[in-house]
């Protein structure tokens, strides 16, 4: 049984409040192994997204996908540094079943 599935299996047991500190944990923790990005519960539908901003890392990789460019990407997405395109693509790559359900999720609405 993975760790995930673990976690899974007892949530029913545990309360709001213990729910809460889990998904804290897990975010500190996110955001120590992938500086610049972010996960919020209630922000962008819990979905990784670069920090200070609420745009999500699909849609940065969405957009590489496409072929647009850094520099087309930093003009459109003012609030955006470079570093947090490399950051995004750092988190793509050791997620990338994750950003690629929600690329396709979001297609499909």
């Amino acid at each position: 049984m993975t760790a995930l599935e673990r976690a899974t299996a007892i949530l029913p047991d545990m309360s709001q409040s213990e729910i809460a500190q889990l998904v804290q944990r897990a975010a500190s923790r996110i955001s120590e192994d992938f500086p610049g990005i972010e996960k919020t519960p209630g922000v962008c539908g819990g979905s990784a997204c670069i920090i200070r901003t609420r745009i999500p890392v699909w849609s940065i990789i969405e957009y590489i996908q496409m072929g647009v460019g850094k520099e087309k990407m930093l003009q459109n997405f003012p609030s955006l540094r470079a570093q947090d395109l490399a950051n995004a693509w750092a988190y793509y790559d050791a997620n990338k079943e994750e950003i690629d359900s929600e690329i396709k999720e979001n297609n499909e609405d």
